[in-house]
């Protein structure tokens, strides 16, 4: 099988080589450079395959990537296959690498062409003899067995908590330092992405159960130990190196994403398609929005696969242009730098040169225009509280998806074309919150003692508040309340168990006339949503409650009674604080049920907490996503267009063009706009300037356009 016989190595001996191999290293360090992953505007990787050293064209691909203006490459090392002639234990070599030094030759080449060079581990798996000798290293089922990988049996799951983590890997990185000029040292499958870990070694048995806030405590202790091991490790070959790991997954991150974004230098996002079957096309952007709300404004990247992401998947075959295009367009809309992600160099470059093509054209436009992209602030007044312990702790009511809530709303914002910020719970200060009118929590479940004053706080400030369902109703330990942490601030009152759907769902009766029910004029009656948590009365509700019903038979599909006091909706006014607590999963259902009526009154909602007053408003066709920042040149508003019969399901063919736009931008503090240009047409951008106010208009968005306006 290749790769090293199974030896007995002490841990003594197995740490004394990497060692020394650092000791080695030293030789290399400078002060120089620092802060470099802050510069760059475009990476590259062509993730290698134990075939690539006898096929890959090292000099063709380093041309390649030079061509596309990249900053830097990642180059595997790996972990799983060697690379290069290692000398670490149980780092298995490939079948073809025989005695080339593969990694050599394309870090060589990178530097060459004056790119930087990040070595890529993958300390998740490994063989079979590395379970032999030393089984401590390996994740165990509930029997006690070690979990084999679901697709190559003869590979085998590691656990984090183990002594791999810190010998192994940190053998083969020092190893690293030791023989080549890396800039930055990278794991990838670790942290685990969107799920925590089910590991019952000698070790994890004796944690928290698995699922628990208390073992997400001890995870989050083990991930930010082994993350300052690994940056250290990286600074051993000079100061200006570091360590950074995957931490994709958006909202659904496992780990403490605020913890993190305190660390890390460089916030990688394997995000690189739509990986489910009901995955919108702004997936991107959202995870654009997390970066943002956790990274204070540092190094942020979205891996973009060239290959056929999805359900099924061909890794050697490419996804359609437009869509891929569009993955790039978000991420650079939503501020993070684009990724172009390759796997495998069969027949020089490539089978499907298709792979090729698209970042080739995109990334050498963004060339042209970098400062656009060097974004300062965000011109958004509106935050929407991502709760991300929410999405792993809570226990979502049957047919329910934990992250149906914030799905649901996010699709109504951009139904609504409003300009939002996504918000950290645990990033809710008197001044992080500062630029803020108006919050929205949908269905933020778990939230403390201390966030719950924060958003009173905010509310006292004159903030205006919008929140949804079960908002507050545990504190951060996952513990049910006896009533709403924010029961005050909406002055509501919990009247009883959450109710379901039996048939139909419950409707909402419009109790009075307001401007939340615009566009409702000709019903009484509305959609409501398919679980509440039943409030208590209140005065003057602006709806109520008609209570759900079978839906078969009809000759039983009726509300018995047709009037209730309630309440579907509380609505008050505290001074400048305009406040509105739904009571049911009215996102969720949205998201679940595509009606009209939910997105239509959650839109209002947004207009009327927001004081019908945007920094930037757009009018026109079609279902877009907008970004608009504060840039080194002046401001930049980026307009993505999703109206697409394949943007919920499927791959984008081909773009479907809207327009005319047209937009008045209220330009913040005090800038002085000069002159305007639409960067994708390349055109002079006509500007109207009213005071703080510009107006233009943009004649056609066929998948993105970008308004640049410069100042004085």
């Amino acid at each position: 099988m290749g790769g090293h016989a199974v030896t007995d190595f002490s841990r003594r001996e197995f740490l004394t080589i990497p060692a020394a191999a650092g000791l080695a290293g030293s030789a290399f360090a400078t002060q120089g450079d620092v802060g470099w992953q802050r510069r760059i505007r475009r990476v590259g990787q062509l993730n290698m395959t134990e075939h690539d050293p006898v096929e890959m064209d090292v000099e063709a691909w380093a041309d390649y990537w030079a061509s596309l203006k990249v900053d830097a490459v990642l180059v595997s090392v790996t972990g799983i296959l060697a690379f290069y002639q290692t000398k670490v234990p149980f780092h298995r070599k490939g079948k073809y690498l025989g005695t080339k030094d593969f990694f050599g030759e394309c870090c060589a080449a990178a530097k060459k062409r004056g790119l930087h060079v990040v070595g890529r581990t993958s300390p998740d798996l490994n063989w079979e003899d590395a379970v032999q000798a030393h089984p401590e290293w390996f994740q165990r089922n509930a029997e006690g067995q070690p979990v084999a990988h679901t697709e190559d049996p003869r590979l085998f799951r590691t656990c984090m908590f183990s002594t791999y983590m810190t010998d192994y890997l940190p053998a083969i990185m020092r190893e690293v330092n030791s023989l080549y000029d890396v800039d930055a040292l990278f794991t990838n499958a670790w942290p685990p992405l969107g799920r925590l870990p089910d590991c019952h070694c000698g070790v994890c048995v004796h944690l928290p159960g698995p699922g628990t806030i208390e073992y997400w405590d001890r995870f989050n202790e083990r991930t930010i130990y082994l993350w300052k091991l690994y940056d250290a490790i990286a600074k051993e070959k000079r100061q200006a190196n570091f360590y950074f790991a995957n931490l994709g997954g958006g909202i659904h991150s496992s780990a403490n994403l605020v913890a993190l974004g305190e660390l890390c230098e460089w916030f990688q996002c394997d995000n690189q398609g739509r990986g489910g079957d009901n995955t919108p096309i702004w997936a991107c952007a959202s995870q654009g929005r997390v970066c943002r709300a956790v990274q204070n404004g540092k190094m942020a990247t979205n891996v973009t696969g060239a290959w056929s992401t999805g359900p099924v998947r061909w890794r050697y075959v490419a996804k359609s242009e437009p869509e891929q295009r569009m993955w790039f367009n978000e991420t650079v809309a939503s501020g993070m730098v684009p990724y172009h992600h390759i796997i495998g160099a069969e027949k020089g470059l490539g089978e499907d040169r298709r792979v090729l093509g698209p970042a080739r054209d995109f990334f050498r436009w963004t060339s042209q225009h970098d400062p656009h992209f060097r974004n300062k602030a965000s011109v958004a007044e509106i935050g929407v509280v991502m709760g991300q312990r929410t999405n792993l702790f809570y226990q979502a009511s049957p047919g329910m998806s934990v992250g149906d809530s914030i799905n649901g709303l996010y699709s109504a914002l951009l139904e609504g074309r409003f300009l939002f910020d996504f918000v950290h719970e645990e990033k809710l200060s008197r001044d992080e919150l500062r630029k803020y009118k108006a919050l929205i929590l949908p269905n933020v479940a778990l939230l403390s003692d201390r966030q719950c004053q924060q958003i009173a706080d905010f509310v006292d400030g004159g903030g205006s508040l919008l929140a949804t369902f079960e908002t507050s109703m545990y504190d951060e330990r996952n513990r049910k309340r006896s009533d709403f942490g924010l029961a005050e601030v909406f002055g509501i009152r919990r009247s009883g168990a959450i109710i379901g759907t039996n048939g139909n769902a419950y409707c909402a009766r419009i109790e009075q006339r307001h401007e939340l029910l615009q566009g409702f004029e000709d019903t009484d009656w509305i959609a409501g949503a398919q679980y509440r948590a039943p409030i208590a009365s209140v005065q003057a509700p602006v709806l109520t409650v008609v209570p759900g019903s079978v839906a078969y038979p009809p000759e039983l599909s009726y509300p018995n009674p047709s009037n209730t006091n309630e309440p579907a909706m509380v609505v008050r006014q505290k001074g400048r604080s305009r406040l509105i607590f739904v009571p049911g999963d009215v996102d969720g259902t949205l998201w679940r049920s595509g009606h009209g009526d939910l997105s239509l009154l959650l839109g209002n909602c947004v207009k009327w907490i927001s004081g019908n007053d945007q920094p930037v408003m757009i009018d026109g066709p079609g279902l877009i996503e907008t970004f608009a920042w504060e840039t080194e040149p002046g401001f930049a508003l980026h307009v993505l267009n999703y109206t697409n019969p394949a943007a919920h399901k499927g791959w984008i063919r081909d773009f479907h063009a809207i327009g005319p736009e047209t937009i008045r931008f209220r330009v913040p503090n005090q800038r002085r706009v000069i002159r305007g240009e639409l960067l994708r047409s390349e055109t002079v951008l006509p500007l109207k300037i009213d005071g703080s106010t510009v107006a233009f208009t943009i004649p056609q968005v066929a998948d993105y356009e970008v308004a640049a306006l410069y100042c004085a």
